[in-house]
C-alpha cells in the first residue's frame, strides 16, 4: 500500500472515529486539558522526507489516543497501535526515521500515562482534540502529496 493511500485510509478511520466519539458525548462545554496534555514534540534535524514531521506528529497522536481511549472504555482493543503500525508500514522507514516515529507513538502514550488514571471530562476533551487534529494532518499531507 502507498503511503498516500495509507494515509487516505488512516484520514477516514479517524473521521469515523472522530465522528463516534463525538455522537457518544454530550455537547455542553468541556473544560481545558490540562496543560501537559498536549507534549510539546521537539524538532528532529533528521528528517528524510518533508512530510516527515507530520508524520512523527501523527504518530505521537496515535500513541495519546491509544492510551486515552483505553481508560475512557472504548473497548477499541489494539486498534491505535495497529493504525500506528499500519503507518510505518506503509511509510517504511528505515533506522532513525523508524525508531522517531516509535519514539512519538511512545511520547503521545506516556505524556498521558504519567497524568491520567482514569476518564475524565478533560481526557474526552483531549480525545476529540486528537481525533481532529490527527484527521487534519492526514487530510493536509494526502492533499499536498498525492498524484
Amino acid at each position: 500500500m502507498s503511503p498516500v493511500r495509507a494515509l487516505i485510509v488512516f484520514a477516514l478511520a479517524i473521521c469515523i472515529a472522530s465522528w463516534a466519539a463525538q455522537a457518544q458525548t454530550p455537547a455542553a462545554p468541556q473544560p481545558q486539558p490540562k496543560a501537559q496534555s498536549r507534549p510539546a514534540t521537539p524538532p528532529t534535524p533528521t528528517l528524510t522526507a518533508p512530510y516527515d514531521h507530520d508524520l512523527q506528529r501523527l504518530s505521537e497522536i496515535l500513541g495519546a489516543l491509544h492510551f486515552l481511549r483505553a481508560i475512557c472504555g472504548s473497548n477499541e482493543g489494539q486498534k491505535w497501535r495497529e493504525e500506528a503500525q499500519a503507518l510505518i508500514d506503509a511509510e517504511t522507514p528505515n533506522g532513525q526515521r523508524h525508531d522517531q516515529m516509535v519514539a512519538s507513538f511512545n511520547r503521545g502514550y506516556r505524556a498521558f500515562q504519567q497524568s491520567y488514571r482514569t476518564c475524565t471530562p478533560a481526557a474526552d476533551f483531549a480525545i476529540r482534540r486528537y481525533l481532529d487534529e490527527g484527521a487534519k494532518i492526514a487530510r493536509e499531507i494526502t492533499a499536498r502529496y498525492a498524484n
